[in-house]
Order: structure tokens, then sequence, then C-alpha cells
């Protein structure tokens, strides 16, 4: 459990962190809005990488927690996607969704 909590958290500072200038932000010089969201994606790889060292040491393969941390990530993307920027999730946002969350379990059946 502290592995998906580590990487959801993780994966909501680099969502912020790769789109946050998109809403607003396009008007910043791209210098500053890449040494911004470089210090937001600090605090991502602060939870990313104990996140997968703890996943690992209880038994999860790298496989795993990187298909894990593509589920997380499009759930947070989503939210952010709809909430922020105010974009329609679509029948083929599901699709591609349906497609990772089916990776994960591939990757879990039988462990």
């Amino acid at each position: 459990m502290p592995t998906i909590l580590l990487l959801t958290l993780s994966n909501v500072f680099m969502t912020i962190a790769w789109y946050w200038h998109l809403k607003g932000g396009m008007a910043k010089p791209l210098a500053l809005v890449v040494a911004i969201s470089w210090g937001i994606a600090l605090f991502e790889y602060c939870l990313a990488v104990p996140a997968n060292r703890i996943g690992y040491a209880a038994g999860w393969s790298a496989g795993q927690l990187k298909v894990t941390q593509e589920a997380i990530a499009l759930i947070v993307f989503g939210v952010f996607m709809v909430a922020v920027l105010g974009e329609p999730v679509t029948w083929r946002h599901a699709a591609a969704f349906a497609c990772i969350v089916a990776a994960v379990g591939f990757l879990f059946v039988g462990r």
C-alpha cells in the first residue's frame, strides 16, 4: 500500500510539473516554465524513488512497478485533464485506460 500511495502522490506532482502551464501559463517564457516545472518535479522524484524501492523490496518486479505507475498516471492525468484543463473524457481515453489496466492485470496474475 505505501508503494501505491507514494506512486499516486508522485504522479500528482509530475502531472502538475508537465501540464500546469497549459492553462494560463502559455505567455510565460519557456525557460521560466521549465525551471518551475523542474522545481515541482523534484518532489515527484522524492516520492517515486522510495515508492519503487519499497515496492521492489516487497517483491514487486520492475515491470509490475512500471505498469502500475502508468495506470496511476492515467488516472491522475484524467482527473487533471477534466478538472484543470476542462477537456472531456472520450471513449478513446477509456479504451486506452482499459488496455493499461489489462497490462497491470497480466503482470500480477499468478504472482
